[in-house]
């Protein structure tokens, strides 16, 4: 696993540990679902930052690109409450011309909480359509990969 800051070789997943806040709780203390799609986002977000070295402020307001979700399909597996530390991984599964296939998974001392596939695609902000990775970016992209099996 590879967390913020760790040089990236082999396709391992990148890690970001969350914990659960007050913000993130409905009343009865556990997380509200479209709370953990808010830290979906914390992830990618923080992986391209941190692993990638492309901050979404240099994404959106200097390159005038984004990475929005063009797919997402997730199961819940377990309740999450107020004061868990949950762990994310970040895995690449694949990257294409314009897209990336991720797999994004939360646990709680070993216990699965949600899983996730999602393709981000990479989008010109100002025409609103997919444009390929450049290649600079591509190459950091490229060490996270992990193809699955088939």
């Amino acid at each position: 696993m590879i967390t913020s800051g760790e040089a990236q070789t082999d396709g391992a997943p990148y890690a970001l540990q969350i914990p659960v806040m007050f913000q993130h709780c409905d009343p009865a203390g556990i997380v509200f679902y479209p709370r953990y799609f808010e830290m979906i986002n914390a992830v990618v977000e923080t992986f391209f930052e941190r692993a990638v070295g492309w901050s979404f402020a240099e994404m959106h307001g200097t390159d005038r690109v984004g990475v929005p979700l063009g797919r997402i399909g997730t199961e819940f597996h377990a309740a999450s409450r107020l004061g868990d530390v949950i762990d994310w991984t970040l895995a690449v599964r694949h990257l294409g011309g314009a897209s990336m296939n991720v797999e994004i998974a939360a646990t709680c001392e070993g216990e699965a909480r949600l899983s996730a596939e999602a393709v981000l695609i990479l989008v010109d902000l100002d025409r609103m359509r997919s444009i390929r990775w450049p290649e600079a970016r591509r190459a950091v992209l490229e060490t996270f990969v992990k193809e699955t099996e088939t």
